[in-house]
């Protein structure tokens, strides 16, 4: 039986290396989204192991998308990774000091509400189109971020972001007590280099040396984890 893994944001960084893992697997076909372009040398992409699309998950086109694709109750694993980082433009191009592109006083209201739309919107539009093409007992894996996480908020700024990773985690965990058959899990894979901005932020980890942690939590959580937010490890983190 072939299992099949729906990947978004999976033309770069942790969600590419995800499709990887996954293509390399034997009796896996891997699924691919993204709104930019795809590698031209992914493994398997000559055969029928692993297919990629093209299309923004905050439109009608995702729904399109899914309508062509053969997957109707047959995926057993989504992994949402796509989003934005929730920096304001003009302050990202003239620095690379992360937190100087997301205080209050240079947050506007397009930037702002651009992150709320890709990364809360999203990951609703992404969740309700599949929920009718997911296999019985499959996984939907989101990643969130500690920023997303109240409680942790101990440092203040990274409004877009912190406010949209909020609401992605009471969507998910909506999702988990409304849709008992799935098992929804937030995880943040820690501060990973995935080309969320265009430099490489100190401390940040390569996505090599975090995807196997991740992918073992994928593994050993069942439904006894739904709605739970947790780091790579599997280690819960406050709300």
């Amino acid at each position: 039986m072939v299992y099949t893994v729906l990947i978004t944001g999976a033309s770069s960084g942790l969600g590419l290396a995800f499709l990887k893992h996954y293509a390399s697997r034997e009796d896996t076909h891997v699924i691919g989204l993204d709104i930019s372009p795809f590698p031209s040398n992914l493994p398997g992409s000559n055969s029928s192991k692993i297919s990629t699309h093209t299309v923004d998950i905050t439109t009608e086109d995702l729904r399109r998308v899914a309508n062509l694709l053969d997957t109707n109750g047959s995926i057993d694993l989504l992994i949402h990774s796509a989003g934005v980082r929730g920096l304001v433009p003009a302050l990202v191009q003239t620095t690379q000091d992360v937190s100087a592109a997301e205080t209050y006083e240079v947050m506007d209201k397009a930037t702002l509400m651009r992150t709320l739309e890709i990364n809360t919107y999203g990951t609703f539009n992404v969740i309700q189109i599949f929920l009718p093409r997911l296999a019985e007992g499959a996984k939907v894996v989101v990643m969130s971020s500690r920023m997303g996480s109240i409680a942790s908020n101990t440092t203040g700024g990274g409004y877009a972001y912190r406010a949209s990773k909020v609401a992605v985690n009471a969507i998910v965990r909506s999702f988990a007590v409304d849709v008992r058959d799935t098992t929804f899990l937030l995880m943040h894979p820690g501060r990973v280099e995935t080309g969320l901005v265009g430099w490489k932020e100190e401390g940040a980890f390569s996505v090599d040396e975090v995807l196997g942690d991740c992918v073992s939590v994928f593994e050993r959580a069942d439904k006894g984890w739904s709605g739970r937010f947790v780091d790579r490890w599997g280690e819960d983190i406050p709300w």
